[in-house]
């Protein structure tokens, strides 16, 4: 008898529950993951100039950035971040804040060891001692140890001057073939996502 009154109360309680009109779409659904990149060995990096922390690897072709105790990988026109740099990438449906500090052509700076014109001594730091050390080199202001990120006489930027790079380098970002068609991708993922919730509120103003 108590069971079958138990099971009466837990059929009205099922029953009072509102079930949704419509389940979210997903829109992460169909995003493929970046290929694998094979390190014979955990990589060291070096701290990108005028940037509040982030880090970066410069003996691979890919972009792979250290930010904020996550990895972040810019892989056509797509974001993902992980925990590890090789591996457990998720997608990030968005553009990583540090990003628009980052100038384009860090990498013929680095090859010349010039950063607009100043020497750049930039510091090699191993990967055991970025993991140990960032949130103290953050709060200390101190990236790998350095203030200045190895620039020789470096002057920093105003804050205006800044902002005119970051404005200018998110557009430049946002004209890149890739990006577009990614962006496009998702804007028609987002449609039926849309039109799914217009549906859901005629109906529930119907009911009212």
């Amino acid at each position: 008898m108590k069971r079958l009154f138990l099971g009466v109360i837990l059929l009205v309680m099922a029953i009072a529950v509102p079930v949704p009109i419509m389940a979210q779409v997903n829109i992460n659904i169909g995003i493929p993951l970046p290929p694998p990149i094979v390190f014979a060995a955990p990589p060291d990096v070096i701290a990108m100039p005028e940037t509040t922390g982030v880090y970066v690897d410069p003996d691979i072709d890919a972009d792979l950035y250290f930010w904020d105790g996550f990895w972040w990988r810019l892989w056509e026109g797509r974001w993902y971040r992980s925990s590890y740099y090789d591996r457990d990438w998720v997608y990030y449906d968005n553009v990583p804040t540090f990003y628009f500090n980052v100038d384009r052509h860090w990498r013929d700076y680095y090859r010349n060891h010039s950063w607009y014109g100043h020497r750049w001594d930039y510091k090699r730091v191993p990967y055991q001692q970025l993991h140990e050390n960032w949130k103290s080199w953050r709060t200390n202001k101190s990236w790998g140890g350095q203030k200045t990120w190895g620039v020789q006489e470096y002057t920093p930027r105003t804050q205006a001057h800044t902002q005119v790079l970051r404005k200018q380098r998110q557009q430049e970002y946002q004209q890149r073939p890739e990006v577009q068609k990614h962006q496009q991708y998702m804007q028609q993922q987002r449609q039926p996502e849309r039109s799914h919730e217009r549906s859901g509120r005629g109906e529930e103003e119907h009911r009212r």
